[in-house]
């Protein structure tokens, strides 16, 4: 058997204690109260800029940062602003809302939270996010009920926000008409004179609460003229665009709204490759107004989305936090309008 021998007590590391807000305040030379104001950026107490300066090198130079818990303790409710992540795919348009958005919070000094959680719905997701004891809640799409809404204020959220095409009771609700996008497309093609419209409709997971009122939309708009819709699954597979491309022939469709920007790239390639010429044969109109639609050529069409401002939003949840007894606000916050380029 081999002994290992014990190192001398001086080879042993010696355990780095916590810094402390008492250790920041030695080291600035003020009070504690004074680093509390300094690094919860409390207003109300007037410190000269000096000393906020030094009382932020001191506590960079020890490593100090403030307990969270303990600060919810005290003030009796958290800075933390829960945001679910989306259980559907995300294009560049709601990724840039959301950068937006936290941005926005982070300068009113929330801390804002991205909560991902495969499998749980509804009230059953908002049990587990109300674990957490968030102060607000921005939820976007459809499944959080008002018994959900119920169980995050019993834990304390004073703000609970959703963002969809229906408002839920209990919560400040952001509509989104999407079916405005649709309709956006279908006159468009009704102006143009197209009468055989093709609406694509994404066959992926999840992105029903948009396509359905979008394809409805195309609907409504061509409504009492002679024009016929039809939908269009589609995978976002180069070969399912491609399956769909060789069987345009027979399709007789001279225009398509091809739900976005994404997947209009998508088809027009596969058309593209298939002879098919756009708009002469074919006139295509996407959505999101991203910046690669002006690089095609033909340069896309496409229906201008505007999404509500972050900052917007964040005042909102702001107001909603400190004022928590209000009654919630309703706001229709999407906005389309169409952008003619080259392809239709």
């Amino acid at each position: 058997m081999v002994q290992i021998p014990k190192p001398p007590l001086s080879a042993v590391p010696a355990a780095r204690s916590v810094p402390t807000s008492a250790d920041v305040a030695r080291l600035a030379g003020v009070s504690r109260a004074t680093v509390s104001y300094v690094l919860n950026n409390t207003s109300a107490v007037r410190i000269s800029e000096p000393t906020r300066r030094r009382v932020r090198e001191a506590a960079r130079e020890l490593g100090y940062v403030p307990h969270a818990a303990a600060r919810s303790l005290r003030a009796g409710h958290s800075r933390m602003v829960l945001m679910p992540a989306p259980a559907i795919p995300v294009g560049p348009l709601y990724s840039h809302f959301l950068d937006e958005l936290q941005s926005a919070l982070g300068r009113l000094d929330y801390t804002v939270v991205q909560y991902g959680a495969i499998g749980l719905e509804g009230d059953e997701a908002a049990r587990a996010w109300a674990e957490l004891r968030p102060v607000a809640v921005l939820v976007p799409g459809t499944g959080l009920g008002p018994q959900g809404v119920d169980v995050l204020k019993r834990a304390g959220a004073r703000a609970v926000v959703t963002l969809g095409p229906e408002r839920v009771d209990g919560a400040h609700a952001l509509l989104t008409d999407h079916g405005a996008v649709g309709h956006c497309a279908g006159v468009h093609f009704r102006d143009r004179g197209r009468r055989r419209i093709g609406v694509v409709v994404p066959e992926e997971a999840g992105l029903e609460m948009f396509s359905r009122p979008r394809l409805a939309g195309v609907r409504q708009a061509l409504a009492g003229t002679e024009a016929t819709v039809t939908e269009l699954p589609l995978a976002y597979t180069e070969r399912a665009a491609a399956e769909l491309a060789a069987r345009w022939p027979e399709s007789g469709l001279d225009a398509v709204f091809a739900y976005n920007d994404e997947y209009a790239m998508l088809l027009m390639r596969a058309l593209q490759d298939e002879g098919v010429r756009i708009p002469r044969d074919v006139a295509l109109v996407g959505a999101d107004d991203l910046m690669l639609g002006r690089l095609l050529r033909p340069r896309l069409s496409t229906v201008h989305i505007e999404l509500p401002s972050g900052r917007d939003l964040a005042e909102l949840v702001d107001r909603a936090v400190r004022e928590p007894g209000g009654e919630p606000e309703v706001r229709k916050v999407l906005g389309a309008s169409l952008v003619r380029r080259d392809s239709s």
